[in-house]
């Protein structure tokens, strides 16, 4: 595939709230609140993007009731599945035209997230062919997982990824390490994530795939490439927002 951007070489993109709809949020909120739990900003930070049994751990230390990690792991699963039979996973608008887009710019692609390869297969599977290397990477072992596929999986440098995610604690992570990043904040009404991105200096967000066009990838491959994609940037500050 011919490089046609000055630094980036990989689009990583998450599954959950990126690709698919955002179905974990509802039901965590629903798992604290009706266990008699304050969801909170500190909830969503103690239990998204983490490995499952500390997710469990943090969900039912939320909680006033005696329930272990495990016991509420095994509760939120239980939950979650039977909320999927009234609002099933879908693939959001403009996914599949935005891996597309971010290929015909000449990255590579790749998708991501905490759970079993399973799950790309059944709901990405039809569009295998458009992610590369591995195609999905269960970040569960690992998360967020930016280093890992950014260096080990696909052998590049910090600079040369573009993550996109939901998720504030994953946009903490790609600063640290200088990663470049776009944060996609669920629309949940209960989220906390583009607050938590705004305290966190996510300097690109956007409401919609759509939004993730060519000019905005060139802009922070442009950046990439001057080593400025973060630098400068006070944590609570975001420069572009975009509908």
């Amino acid at each position: 595939m011919p490089h046609r951007l000055g630094r980036l070489r990989l689009a990583a993109l998450n599954i959950d709230g990126v690709l698919l709809n955002d179905t974990f949020s509802p039901v965590i909120h629903a798992f604290v609140t009706g266990r008699g739990g304050a969801y909170t900003a500190d909830t969503e930070r103690a239990v998204f993007s983490q490995p499952q049994h500390i997710a469990g751990r943090n969900m039912a230390a939320a909680v006033p009731q005696e329930l272990s990690g495990e016991e509420a792991l095994a509760a939120y699963f239980e939950e979650r599945e039977a909320r999927l039979a009234e609002h099933p996973v879908a693939v959001l608008d403009g996914a599949i035209d935005l891996v597309r887009r971010l290929r015909g710019l000449g990255l590579r692609t790749v998708c991501y997230g905490g759970l079993p390869a399973p799950h790309f297969d059944r709901f990405l599977g039809e569009w295998a062919e458009l992610f590369d290397g591995p195609r999905y990477v269960c970040t569960n072992d690992f998360r967020p997982g930016i280093h890992e596929i950014t260096t080990g999986i696909f052998g590049l440098e910090h600079g040369e990824a573009l993550f996109v995610d939901d998720v504030a604690k994953v946009a903490e992570t790609a600063r640290a390490l200088d990663v470049p990043f776009i944060g996609h904040p669920s629309e949940f009404e209960h989220s906390f994530q583009r607050q938590l991105m705004h305290e966190a200096g996510v300097r690109y967000v956007v409401d919609s795939l759509e939004a993730i066009d060519e000019p905005l990838v060139r802009a922070i491959d442009a950046e990439a490439l001057r080593g400025t994609v973060w630098s400068g940037v006070p944590a609570g500050t975001s420069l572009r927002a975009t509908a």
